[in-house]
This record gives C-alpha cells, structure tokens and sequence, in this order.
C-alpha cells in the first residue's frame, strides 16, 4: 500500500509542475516581478511552515482520522452512512469548514496580520498557493484537526481533501488565461484562476470576496461572490498597498510582515 504521505507529495509536485507550466505557455497577466524573485521565498516559507507544523502538531490530519475510524469514535461511525455518501458529505463539510476560517482570517485582526502576509504578494501564481506564514499554518492545521475530531471523516475522505485543497488552491492562484466560455462554465463546479483573482485585488471591497478554495457555491450561499473585478483582470492591482516594495519579496520579510506596523 502507498504511504498516505508519499501520495500526497507526489500529487503536490506532479500538479505544482502541471500548473507552472500551463501558465507559463498561457500568462494572464504580465509579471511585476521574475518567478526567480519570488518563488525561493514562496517555496522556503512553505518549508519553515510545515516543518513548524511537523513539530508542533500532536497528530496528522489522515491519521487522527483513522485513530477515530479504528476507536468507533465521532460523528462519521454514529450517522453510519454509505461509503460514497459519507466521503461526499465529508469533502463538502471540510470544504465549507475552510471557507469559513478564510473569512475569519480576515475578519480577526489578529488572525489578518498573519494572513496578509499571503495577499502581500504582488503576482500571483501557483507559488502564491504555497505561501502562508508558520504560524497561520499552525492554526489552520489545528483548526482542520478540530473539524476531524467533530465530524470524524473517514481516513480516505481526508487525504482526497488535502490533495484536493493543494492542487485547486495551486490552479485558482495561477496565472493562467482560460477561455472566457471555459471559465464561465467550470466556476459553476470549481473556483477558477479568474474567480479567485478577484480575491487578490487591492481594493479590499474586493479583496473581502471570493474565499471559496476548492467549490464555488459557499461564495453564493453566504452572498461574498464577485464575479469579476471593477477594472478587469489585466489593469487590477495585485497585492496589499502597504507593501509594494520589492524587498518584502523576500523569505526574512515575509515572516517578519505580520510584525510590520
């Protein structure tokens, strides 16, 4: 059997070089700054924060879900649904979970200090999806285990979560051009580069929109959906205004920025 954790990597760089490559042959947007500026920071923040995670997690999310399946214990073996029942209502439940701490992070102060840190990014592209800070990581983590232990999911459920989470965080953050048919269409389904965009704006009325990850319908639901933004995708500004400069492109700002008054 394949380790969960050996999966999980080889999706994360299988689709990390997928989605590089699609938006390099199809850019959206011309670049403020070369990848070689902003990607050793993007992927180094992304190694300090899962080895914080590594540290200071008491338990992955894929295996207190099987400790859970295994004691009988949790909300997933009372309901006792059909397999292909429970791992749907279980994406869908983890889903709209991390909807709903997205919004929290930028409507907490506290936790919008560390989550700017990812909407300080003045391009955006897949090394964009890897970059939060340590500490935002850590809670989220703790978060998602949090929704694990009230919901107890099926061990399988979970790890198609987390690789669904990487790879469509990795393809809505892209600078990628689709059709505009194309992209109409699948954000009935999916949360797209041109939707998620919306969410990177400057403009913060903006900005304040679009936290869906994976599915489109929690925006929809709880009425924080802008279908495209005020001064069109190739004119909006990227990024936070108090953080323009280059050298916050770098990996010391970067875990410095949620201390910058």
């Amino acid at each position: 059997m394949i380790d969960q954790n050996v999966l999980r990597l080889t999706a994360f760089l299988c689709l990390l070089c997928l989605v590089a490559g699609a938006e390099n042959l199809y850019p959206k947007r011309r670049r403020s700054l070369p990848r070689r500026q902003r990607w050793p920071a993007n992927l180094g923040v992304l190694l300090v924060g899962q080895l914080a995670a590594r540290l200071l997690a008491p338990i992955a999310p894929v295996a207190l879900a099987a400790l859970l399946r295994e004691r009988g214990m949790g909300l997933g073996a009372f309901l006792a649904l059909p397999a292909w029942v429970e791992f749907g209502a279980a994406l869908l439940a983890l889903d709209l979970g991390i909807y709903g701490q997205h919004v929290a992070m930028h409507r907490v102060r506290t936790l919008w200090l560390f989550h700017r840190m990812h909407h300080a990014d003045v391009d955006l592209d897949a090394s964009t999806a890897l970059r939060f800070h340590p500490v935002e990581i850590l809670l989220s983590l703790w978060y998602k285990l949090a929704l694990i232990l009230a919901l107890a999911p099926s061990p399988a459920s979970v790890l198609a979560f987390e690789i669904l989470l990487n790879g469509c965080a990795m393809f809505n953050h892209a600078n990628l051009a689709l059709p505009q048919r194309l992209d109409r269409w699948l954000r009935l389904l999916v949360v797209t580069p041109d939707m998620h965009r919306v969410h990177h704006s400057t403009d913060m009325r903006e900005a304040n929109t679009n936290y869906g990850f994976n599915f489109p319908w929690w925006d929809r639901l709880f009425t924080t959906y802008t279908p495209q933004p005020a001064k069109g995708h190739e004119s909006m500004s990227i990024g936070l205004n108090i953080f323009r400069d280059a050298k916050y492109s770098s990996l010391l700002w970067l875990l410095r920025l949620p201390f910058v008054k």
